[in-house]
């Protein structure tokens, strides 16, 4: 991270690349706009390998990682279960052990083969990367994997100070937040430094979401993460696929230019090294 600058570099990503071509586009778009930090990918998705090349010429600039997926079927071309089921076999621990490594094994090479690189950090769609059993898998997988000098960082869910009182934050982190970050830290594993960007993606507008984003702000660390889900039109089919353009639209926004100036925050752009 950039220490030099007066303002807190905060790391903004975008999640589910690769989803649908419009959330590519935003995620281009936001980039060359200097207004991301980064995206998480779905490999998973039959448009990845395809959508992977547009990246290529966005790097370094733009950090990209795994968005690890158990929940989303890509219209019935991939194998997922509700989120609700994964939780709860992760905490029955009914989830073979070979199964859950396999699926993170076949999720990383699909990256590496399209990338050519290891994912330059790891999360997970609706956060399953952090659940009982599948966080063990993932770190053996790391660790089996990459030597130190190219580990991916992975993403803490653990609230930045101020956000826990968020109902919503508050169940993602007791869902595995706390514990995969103390975890992760134990085994030398770097993650980023508070969490943030959760709400009920029920924000009619960008006024709306831009007052969800002022109370974000205020709160990030230097090397604190936001998550945001953007797309450049609207997503049909999609769980949010009406909040995205709401998002995408703001995020463009020189109202959020502004708001990061009043609360003392810049963008990060480039390598992201966390302690």
């Amino acid at each position: 991270m950039n220490h030099m600058n007066p303002t807190r570099a905060i790391l903004l990503c975008a999640d589910d690349y690769a989803l649908h071509p419009l959330v590519d586009d935003a995620v281009q778009q936001l980039t060359l706009a200097g207004h991301l930090s980064a995206t998480s990918c779905m490999t998973t998705s039959p448009l990845w390998p395809q959508a992977a090349l547009a990246l290529q010429e966005l790097r370094p600039r733009l950090s990209v990682g795994l968005h690890f997926n158990l929940t989303e079927d890509h219209d019935g071309q991939h194998s997922a279960q509700a989120l609700g089921t994964v939780i709860r076999q992760a905490y029955a621990q009914q989830m073979p052990q070979e199964l859950m490594r396999q699926a993170w094994r076949e999720q990383l090479d699909a990256f590496e083969q399209a990338m050519g690189t290891p994912p330059d950090f790891i999360d997970g769609h609706q956060h399953v990367h952090q659940l009982p059993g599948l966080r063990a898998a993932m770190l053996q997988e790391l660790q089996s994997r990459y030597a130190a000098r190219e580990m991916p960082w992975v993403r803490s869910t653990a609230p930045a100070a101020g956000l826990w009182r968020s109902p919503k934050a508050a169940i993602i982190a007791l869902l595995g937040g706390w514990t995969t970050s103390r975890r992760l830290r134990h085994a030398g594993i770097s993650i980023n430094h508070g969490f943030g960007g959760v709400y009920g993606f029920d924000a009619p507008d960008t006024a709306s979401y831009g007052r969800q984003m002022a109370t974000w702000l205020p709160h990030m660390a230097e090397g604190g993460l936001l998550m945001c889900h953007p797309a450049s039109g609207v997503v049909e089919g999609d769980a949010i696929g009406r909040q995205r353009p709401v998002e995408f639209d703001y995020l463009m926004s020189d109202a959020f230019g502004e708001l990061l100036q009043h609360t003392g925050c810049h963008i990060h752009q480039g390598p992201i090294k966390l302690g």
